[in-house]
Formats: C-alpha cells, sequence, structure tokens
C-alpha cells in the first residue's frame, strides 16, 4: 500500500493551558533546527505511538468491552470496530489509539516549511523499539493517520541518535505528561469509549475501521482540506481514475463493470459479479468500496492474488447465505438481492504459499471457489477495489434519525440501512427546538440526501430533506422506503393533467371509432385481483363452426392517450412502472387514464389494441391476427369467480352469485367461455414444459386489511389457481406474438426481454450438492429443472414445502431478466429467454402500468400502418431500456418491503405467532428457515436460544448439518440433542422484537426428539 501523504493537525488549545503550549512549543522548535532530519522524524514517529500504546492499554480495554456490548445488541451504528475487516481487525489497537490520541492531544503537529513539531502528553518510552517492531509499527503508520507528518521514506530503522535523543527529552516529556494528564482526562475522558466503538458525534474524529485518525477541517471544507487550516488530512479513500484510464482499463480487461451489491446484515463485505460468471469478486469493508452505495454501476480492480480471501466454506453456503431473491409472482424470479453472508464473515487473509492452510480448509470443507486448478488455490476468492463509480444507480437517499452531537454547528444522520454511511448535516435543516429539545425527537423518522462525501471523512455530508413522523407507523415508513428507492409518489402536476381529455365524461370519437375493429358485441370479460382498479387485460373465446376457437387478448389502447413527447409521455417513461404496496398503488400514469379512460371497466366502450388468434383445440395456432379495436367487457370477474366456474362445470350459477353482467350476454355464455379458454390454456401449459419451460413459483403473502384505518387484520399465502395459470398463459402467449410482430418490422429498435441462462459455476456446485443430499435434480436445461422440482420430491403433505425450498435455492443461480434493445445487442442467440425457452418474449400486456408495454404498443401500430413511426434512435431505446430495468427492480423491492414492513405490524399486534418451518441453510452458528405458514424466512442464532447448552456444526460432503444440545430443567437427565439439516422440520414461533418493524423467529425446544420428514420418492429410502 502506498505510504499515506503527509498529515498537518490543528486542533486549537485549550485556554488553560496557553502560556505552556506556546513554551514548549519554542522547545521543540530549537530542538527541531538542531535535528531536521529524517531519521529523527522517524523516531518522533515511533516515540509518539509507543507512548500512546502504554498509556492507552487500560483504554483499549475499555474499547474491547464496547465493541462485545455493541455486538450483542442491535448496533444502529452503520460503521463501527465491530464490523471492521478481517484485514483492519489486526490493527484495530493501534487505530484506537490514534483515534484516542486525536481527541486528548492538544496538538500534533509538523511542518515542513517551519520544521516545528509540537508533542503534547507524551512520556518516553522505557527502551528503544526492536527492529520487529518498527517494522510493524511501520507498516501501521503507513495504514493509519500518520501521528505526525513526514515525507515518503523517512520512516526508517532508529539509528543510534534516536536512543541518545530519547534520553535528553525524557523528563521534559514526563513533566509535561503530568500537567496535561489531569485536565485531558477530565475533558475528554468520558467521550473515549464512543470514539473508540465507531459512535463518535463529532465530524472531526474517523471511524477506526480506516485506520486513520485526523482532526477534521473546518466544516465548509471540502475534499482537499487545505482551506482555512493549517494541514491537510490523510485521504480515507483512493480518488477515482480519469475517465481515459477506466476505459482504457476496461478494453484491455485489466478492470471489470458491474453492480455493487452490499450485504445489507454484514455492511463491510460488498461484491461485484464477475463477468465471466465465475464467484463473485469480494470488497472487504468501507475502503475497498470508495464511496459507492448499494447498486451503483462500478468500476473494479481486482487485487493481486497474495490479497484474495480464504474462504472457509463452498459454494453453496455461500449460495445460501449471501443472496436474497424477492418472492416474484412473474414466471421467472426477476431480480435478486443479497441476504445476510455468514460465510464470508469467516474469511482469513492467506497467502497463496500458506499452503498448509488452505489445504486443512480443504480438507475440512470440501472444495469451494475453483477459480483456478491450483490445488493451493481452491478455496480462494478474488478481491477488489472501486476504482471507479461508473453510474450513481442509488438515490442517495435514506430513512433515519437524528443524534445531538454537542456543542457543534451540526448534526448527525443514522441511517435506518447500515449500508448507507452517516451523515452531517446543519443544524439549520433541524426542527428549530431540536437544540434544545432532542429527546423529543429519538423516534422520530426523517429523510436526509447525500450531498457530498469527502475523500477524507467516513462521514457523508447532505442536507435533511423531510420529516417522516414517528418510527413504526406504516405510513412514515412506507414513505421513508418509497424515498430511499426513488418512488416518484408525488401528484402530477397540472401541466400533466392538461394532457388528458377535458371534457369529461368522454367518449371515443365517432372518427376513432371507424378507424378500429368493432368488437362491441363479442363476449369479452376481464379476469382479475378481486381489489383491482386498472383493469388493462380482456379476453374473449367463441366457437367456431369448424370446431377451432376464436380466442382474444385484448389490451387497453394507452398508447392512444398517451402521445409521444408530451409531458405525460416524460413522466410515465421517468416513473416506468407503477408500485404495488400492501395498501395502495403508486400509478404510473393519473389516476383518470389508469382507473378511468383506460382501465377496461365494464358496460363501458374502450379502446384496445387486440390479437386474435385461431386455435385448434389442442392449442395449436392456425391463424393470427393484430389491429386496433373497440371492445365493450360485459362482466368484471374476479380469480375467485373464474375459479368457481372451472371447479364446478355444470353448476348453473346465478345473477346474485357474479358481478353485474351485460343483459346481452348469458351468464352460461360466460362461462362455457371460461371452461372453453381452460382446456385450451392446460394444453398451450403442457406444450411450454414439455418444450423446456421453467417456472419458479415462490410464496406470496397476502393481507386482509381494515377498511378504516388500513391496519393488517389477517395474512395468508397467495394461493397460484387454475383461473391464475389461465390468464398467465395467454398474455404469456401476446407476449411472445408482439415480440415476433416488432422484431420482424423493426430489427434494430424493437425492445425485448431476454433471460440469460444461470451462472454455470452455480449450477454445478448445487448439482453437486443436490447430489450428496440424495435429491434428483436435473439442471442440465431449463424443462429438466421444472420436471425435477415437480416430479421427484415426494407425494406427502410437506413435499411442496421441500419443493420451496429447492426453488429458493435453485433461484440463487438464475440471472435476472432484463429489456434490451435488439439494435444494441447484435447476437441474436443472447435474445434467448431461458425460463420460457423461447427466442423472443416482450410486455405488451400492461400498458397501464408498465412503459415499456407502452412503447411496444408503438412499435406494434407502426408495424401495422396504424400509427406514426417511433421517432426513438436505437441509442435511445437503449438507455430507456436500461431505465425500465432499474425501475422495475426498484418497484418489486419497494412491494416486498411493504410486505415485510406489514408483517412485522401483523407480528406485533397478534403475535407471538406459531408455525412449522422448515431449514432452508445451514451455517456454524446459525440457520435459516421457511416458515411454513406465512412463506417468510427468518434466520435463528443460535447464541439467541434461550436453554441452549452447545452447538455442533460439521459438513458431510457439501452438507452442512448441526447439533444442538439443549439443557435439562432436572439435572439428573442426559442433555437433548437436536439434529438440524436442510429440510429438517421445526416448530418455530414469530415474536415481535424491541425495534420498530422487526420480529425474531424462535425455534421451541424439542420435547424429546426432532421430527425430519426427508423421505425420497422410494418410501423406504431416505434421503439423508
Amino acid at each position: 500500500m502506498a505510504s499515506s501523504p503527509k498529515v498537518k493537525r490543528t486542533t486549537k488549545p485549550r485556554d488553560g493551558a496557553q502560556n505552556l503550549l506556546r513554551s514548549q512549543k519554542d522547545a521543540y522548535a530549537r530542538l527541531l533546527n538542531q535535528h531536521q532530519n529524517g531519521k529523527f522524524r522517524s523516531y518522533l514517529q515511533e516515540l509518539a505511538k509507543q507512548q500512546v500504546e502504554e498509556s492507552m492499554s487500560t483504554s483499549v480495554s475499555r474499547s474491547v468491552n464496547v465493541v462485545s456490548r455493541r455486538k450483542k445488541g442491535n448496533s444502529e451504528s452503520s460503521y463501527s470496530v465491530d464490523s471492521l475487516s478481517s484485514q483492519q481487525s489486526r490493527q484495530m489497537a493501534d487505530a484506537s489509539i490514534c483515534l484516542y490520541t486525536d481527541k486528548t492531544s492538544y496538538q500534533v503537529t509538523c511542518t515542513e516549511d517551519q520544521g516545528i513539531m509540537e508533542l503534547h502528553k507524551a512520556t518516553a518510552p522505557k527502551k528503544v523499539p526492536s527492529k520487529l517492531q518498527h517494522k510493524r509499527n511501520e507498516k501501521d503508520i503507513k495504514m493509519s493517520s500518520n501521528l505526525v507528518g513526514s515525507e515518503e521514506g523517512d520512516s526508517q530503522q532508529l539509528s543510534c541518535s534516536c536512543g541518545e535523543e530519547q534520553a535528553k527529552n525524557k523528563s521534559k516529556k514526563k513533566r509535561l505528561k503530568g500537567n496535561l494528564a489531569k485536565k485531558d482526562e477530565a475533558e475528554c475522558g468520558p467521550e473515549v469509549d464512543l470514539i473508540i466503538a465507531g459512535k463518535s458525534p463529532n465530524k472531526n474524529i474517523k471511524s477506526p475501521q480506516t485506520q486513520a485518525s485526523k482532526e477534521s477541517l473546518p466544516q465548509n471544507n471540502k475534499d482537499k482540506g487545505t482551506k482555512g487550516g493549517r494541514g491537510s488530512r490523510k485521504q480515507l479513500f483512493e480518488q477515482y481514475m480519469c475517465t481515459e484510464d477506466v476505459s482504457a482499463g476496461l478494453e484491455r480487461g485489466e478492470l471489470l463493470k458491474g453492480v455493487l451489491r452490499i450485504n445489507p446484515k454484514k455492511y463491510m463485505e460488498a461484491f461485484v459479479p464477475s463477468p465471466d460468471g465465475s464467484a463473485d469478486i469480494f470488497l472487504d469493508g468501507i475502503a475497498a468500496r470508495n464511496r459507492a452505495l448499494n447498486g451503483d454501476v462500478v468500476v473494479v480492480k481486482v487485487l493481486p492474488p497474495e490479497q484474495w480471501k480464504a474462504v472457509s466454506g463452498d459454494i453453496n453456503e455461500r449460495t445460501l447465505a449471501n443472496q436474497m431473491v424477492p418472492k416474484a409472482p412473474d414466471v421467472i424470479v426477476e431480480a435478486h438481492y443479497n441476504e445476510d453472508d455468514e460465510v464470508i464473515g469467516k474469511m482469513k487473509n492467506v497467502s497463496l504459499h500458506d499452503k498448509a492452510l488452505v489445504t486443512t480448509q480443504s480438507v475440512i470443507h470440501g472444495s469451494a471457489f475453483n477459480i483456478s486448478g491450483s490445488s493451493s488455490e481452491r478455496a480462494m476468492q478474488r478481491t477488489g477495489k472501486v476504482v471507479f463509480i461508473f453510474e450513481q444507480k442509488h438515490s442517495r437517499a435514506a430513512s433515519g434519525f437524528l443524534k445531538f452531537l454537542p456543542n457543534k454547528n451540526f448534526a448527525m444522520f443514522s441511517p435506518v440501512d447500515h449500508r448507507i454511511p452517516r451523515v452531517n448535516l446543519p443544524l439549520a435543516d433541524c426542527p428549530a427546538d431540536f437544540v434544545s429539545r432532542p429527546g423529543d425527537y429519538e423516534n422520530t423518522l426523517f429523510i436526509c440526501r447525500i450531498t457530498h462525501w469527502p475523500a477524507d471523512n467516513n462521514f457523508a455530508e447532505g442536507r435533511l430533506a423531510k420529516t417522516l413522523g414517528q418510527a413504526g407507523e406504516i405510513e412514515p415508513e412506507t414513505e421513508g422506503i418509497m424515498t430511499e428507492y426513488d418512488v416518484d409518489f408525488s401528484e402530477f402536476s397540472e401541466e400533466v393533467l392538461n394532457c388528458l381529455p377535458q371534457d369529461l365524461p368522454w367518449s371515443i370519437p365517432a372518427h376513432e371509432l371507424s378507424r378500429r375493429r368493432d368488437l362491441r358485441k363479442e363476449c369479452v370479460f376481464t379476469i382479475d385481483p378481486a381489489t383491482a382498479r386498472d383493469l388493462d387485460d380482456a379476453l374473449s373465446c367463441k366457437q367456431l363452426s369448424d370446431g377451432n376457437f376464436e380466442v382474444g387478448v385484448h389490451i387497453a389502447d394507452v398508447s392512444y392517450f398517451v402521445e409521444e413527447g408530451s409531458v405525460l409521455d416524460q413522466i410515465a417513461g421517468k416513473r416506468a412502472t407503477s408500485v404495488y404496496l400492501v395498501q395502495k398503488v403508486i400509478p404510473m400514469l393519473p389516476r383518470l387514464l389508469c382507473e378511468e379512460l383506460c382501465s377496461l371497466n365494464p358496460l363501458t366502450d374502450r379502446l384496445t389494441f387486440s390479437v386474435i388468434w385461431k386455435l385448434s383445440p389442442e392449442g395449436k395456432i392456425l391463424s393470427e391476427w393484430f389491429g386496433r379495436t373497440v371492445i365493450c367487457s360485459c362482466i368484471k370477474m374476479s380469480y375467485d369467480h373464474a375459479q368457481s366456474m372451472i371447479e364446478a362445470p355444470d353448476k348453473h350459477f346465478s345473477a346474485e352469485e357474479l358481478p353485474p353482467c351485460s343483459p346481452n350476454h348469458r351468464i352460461h355464455e360466460i362461462q362455457e367461455a371460461i371452461l372453453d379458454l381452460h382446456n385450451i390454456a392446460k394444453q398451450l401449459r403442457a406444450q411450454r414444459f414439455e418444450g423446456g419451460a421453467l417456472q419458479l413459483n415462490q410464496l406470496k403473502l397476502s393481507f386482509t386489511l381494515d377498511k378504516e384505518s388500513s391496519m393488517p387484520q389477517g395474512c395468508y399465502v397467495y394461493q397460484y389457481q387454475d383461473s391464475n395459470k389461465l390468464v398467465e398463459e395467454f398474455m404469456l402467449l401476446a407476449n411472445m406474438a408482439a415480440a415476433h410482430q416488432i422484431y420482424r418490422t423493426f430489427p434494430e429498435l424493437a425492445i425485448l426481454r431476454r433471460h440469460p441462462p444461470p451462472q454455470s459455476k452455480m449450477v454445478d456446485d448445487l448439482q453437486e450438492f443436490c447430489d450428496q443430499m440424495g435429491l434428483d435434480i436435473d439442471f442440465n436445461s431449463s424443462g429438466g429443472l421444472h420436471r425435477s422440482l415437480n416430479e421427484n420430491l415426494g407425494k406427502d403433505e410437506y413435499a411442496a414445502a421441500r419443493r420451496e425450498v429447492l426453488t429458493h435455492m435453485c433461484s440463487r443461480a438464475m440471472q435476472m431478466a432484463s429489456y434490451f434493445c435488439t439494435g444494441a445487442l447484435k447476437d441474436e442467440n443472447s435474445f434467448h429467454h431461458y425460463a420460457l425457452n423461447v427466442p423472443l418474449y416482450t410486455h405488451f400486456t400492461s400498458p397501464i402500468r408498465r412503459y415499456v408495454d407502452v412503447i411496444v404498443h408503438r412499435l406494434l401500430a407502426a408495424s401495422l400502418n396504424c400509427g406514426p413511426p417511433l421517432s426513438l434512435s436505437i441509442e435511445e431505446v437503449h438507455k430507456l431500456a436500461s431505465h425500465c430495468n432499474d425501475r422495475k427492480t426498484a418497484s418489486k423491492r419497494v412491494q416486498e418491503l411493504s410486505s415485510e414492513l406489514f408483517f412485522a405490524v401483523f407480528v406485533k399486534e397478534c403475535g407471538p405467532l406459531d408455525s412449522e418451518a422448515m431449514v432452508v441453510g445451514v451455517l456454524d452458528q446459525s440457520f435459516d428457515v421457511l416458515v411454513l405458514r406465512y412463506g417468510v424466512q427468518k434466520r435463528i442464532y443460535c447464541n439467541s436460544l434461550e436453554g441452549l447448552k452447545a452447538v455442533h456444526f460439521r459438513k458431510v460432503g457439501k452438507r452442512p448439518e448441526m447439533t444442538l444440545v439443549w439443557e435439562q430443567g432436572d439435572p439428573s437427565k442426559e442433555s437433548t440433542q437436536q439434529e438440524i439439516s436442510i429440510f429438517t422440520l421445526l416448530d418455530v414461533q414469530l415474536k415481535a422484537d424491541g425495534a420498530p418493524m422487526k420480529y425474531s423467529a424462535v425455534l421451541k425446544r424439542p420435547s424429546a426428539f426432532v421430527e425430519d420428514i426427508l423421505y425420497s420418492p422410494v418410501k423406504s429410502s431416505p434421503l439423508v
């Protein structure tokens, strides 16, 4: 590591010590005039460091106690000592001492031009440091803040003259220490533990995880730190590379680009995916990610092999622990997020030459990331550092709490999300009575926006944007979530609303009717969730005289109302998607369009874009027609209504059992159409999966809400029924048809959706893991995987739970589906959608809630000569696709957090909740469970279990196992042992924690034994 730049500290001395400081300054000035050489400066560095080490031995002990207490509790500190990286932790004590010196030393300054060193509160060491001590200290000095500024190369081995100088000044320094010690201890002592624990309220004090301590410059000074002060502060973060060097490095393959993912529970750990699909690149510590935030597109430089990390675990542990996949109701898990990675926390700094340690780990834990063929590298993971932020995807906004700092002209903002740094912000932004009554705001949520993050400060700078309300309440928490993920929930402006029809009630103009195919007399109906208001798709089906069927999918013609380039179009493109929260929807378009003019409400004429097929009873497409139409839906049905018809095909439904229906169509006619669609959908579905499609359905939690308060009254796992599958099959068919139509006409401008195959290395490791578990899972193709998950997991009552656990594991290896412009991706093979196993796919069926669908509608209209050509270039469509990907990912995450928020409230109001749970992952001191009754996943930490006597973790091949030893109330009885492995069935209890919106899962003690439900398809042979 390069040596640190010269550091000059300026700390204004207290008035009581002014004369003493001046006299000592003169004494040291005379001394330095006689000894202006590198060796003497090096000696002074060593002297100061050793003196402080001796004087701080008790304080370091206190810091360790503080760290222990912080680990035990739920710390709100984003960057603290207990989270130091493995490489940094070895120097924790030295860094803590440096911090203490900054706080208790009145002044430690070395200026080259004046040759003056002021050294306060110091005593002479008992002996000259040995060569080994000096070598270690020299390395520490380079990595931490220098106690004195020295020129590069000044740190050398101490010469004999250093010993002479030491004896010469010993008595003087002792007298100085005696005069100042009491005052320093009285004034600075109470803050020492706080500083060492990384909770310093002072912007001028740096957290110890950077191995640096600096006195801050005045508040108005920024990165360079030379204005308004006598010295410059050491940079804690590297300067970013220039764009020219970044471009050249990427082109040569020396640098890599990817999306930064920060572990939400271990924020010192971050990852960037490797472009070649191999193991992720690990970024160890905050300095390594260089002020980038979660989701940013960063450029990374891989560190030399000797700085790689030894992984004491394997790919399966990491797969289970490091990522979190959202519960996507789509055909494929559309995005994945990172969860806790306990394995990476056990990494060690191991040289590749240290073959003994690497070999030992390989024997104990089995193979890990096989980056190269060398056995010594078998368990090594590449590490890297951020050298450039290519694109700031993170909003730089966060919800959190204000901390009052006495005698400071700024306050500290502590984010709820620990992946975001703490922020110093002006007191002027805070509430008027915050300074006089800070306790009144301890439980108040605020929104802060980061405006700047200096290279020489652990803390960012920002401005307070808004006061949300009390933490733990649904609306303030929801607003905080939306703000953090940059969801625009503001009201639409008058300028936007002026783009809508002004003459209400609106009716279709006669000239527009003449341009469209009139389907208003056809039996067209909608099937949606019971609470849906934005009805953007409808179906029709009638049997033809030749025995075939005419089936239509009719989609709201949003592009008719949203003119390209208008203000309305711009705001819709910016929002890109509607966001569905538990209690409300944040619409992409004004509600007049979403719920009225575009929504296919029953008994109302509506403009649509339709695709109509002639299908055989077996689902074979005989013909296809695209065009603009007008319809009049005869009934608005829910999924439950349609399901009841499917389950009771011979039943005659009365008008009272269904929503209002058009008098022009009998209920029996509607029921026949739904049954015909159901039969065709079953054929289409079977053909899809026979053709190699994959569906990974994950459990989705739904809530019943109080109509007045919107508080959760109950919750349940959403059931995916045949009526859902019916609608899904025809929407998929319409999307595929639209993709072929627009790509055939506009091969350079089409916006499609691709899904790359899973990462091969992760699939190989997961295959090996399943083999050792005795699970017959075929990972060779998407179709083989789908068949395995649905056929090879038994037929007992827990087969669905096992399938959910395996789906969760398989989702880890999946890559994200994404939109793209065909002109920007030249290789047509890369257009393929892995999960659907189709060459071309897009989104056409939801233009009310997805902006991509609006673009597809415009392309379709242009391809059919019933609309103007798209005015966007290839580059513009490419940027639009990228933006829609970002917003879709953010929307999914917000929806998940909304569901988690409501479930936490439900647990608090209605808990504790008891349920069976199935183990989905086992780590050395914890295990993850799927709570079967509610479909949520939680981690259970062994050290939180009351009555637990011991934990024994082991690996059998790649299969992790754990034995829990429980104490007995009767000492005469033997301890109870409980075996934990993947698929083990447990009894758990969910209960609220003390912190707002937090709940935990607690394992119930076994009464006599634990039931293991692993059975193979051949019942006589257990899987484990």
